[in-house]
């Protein structure tokens, strides 16, 4: 009747791995408390910081290159077409960089 116990299971005979899911859960745990213990959090996985790079660039791309040309625009009094050329400009080198960013093998 063990057998068909299902909180029981089977090990795979691989030798010292626990054999049932509350020993496990067990060892899980203290390993976590142990890191937890140690202060120090886990890094950021590369695909989260690449992914942070690449919203980084849709938003300050766009936006840097509007407001240069706004700027430039008011300056030279050429209203919008500095600012037209300026954002196109923006994006173009956004989406260059994020193509660059997607070519980085994540570790």
């Amino acid at each position: 009747m063990a057998q068909d116990d299902p909180r029981q299971v089977q090990s795979g005979g691989t030798g010292g791995e626990p054999s049932s899911l509350e020993e496990r859960l067990r060892a899980a745990r203290s390993a976590e408390t142990a890191r937890i213990a140690q202060g120090r959090p886990r890094k950021p996985e590369k695909g989260y910081s690449q992914g942070s790079r690449v919203l980084t660039e849709l938003i300050a791309g766009p936006a840097g290159g509007a407001l240069i040309g706004w700027l430039l625009d008011r300056w030279l009094g050429t209203s919008p077409w500095l600012l037209l050329v300026m954002l196109a400009l923006g994006v173009a080198v956004a989406f260059r960089n994020i193509y660059r960013i997607s070519s980085e093998r994540p570790e």
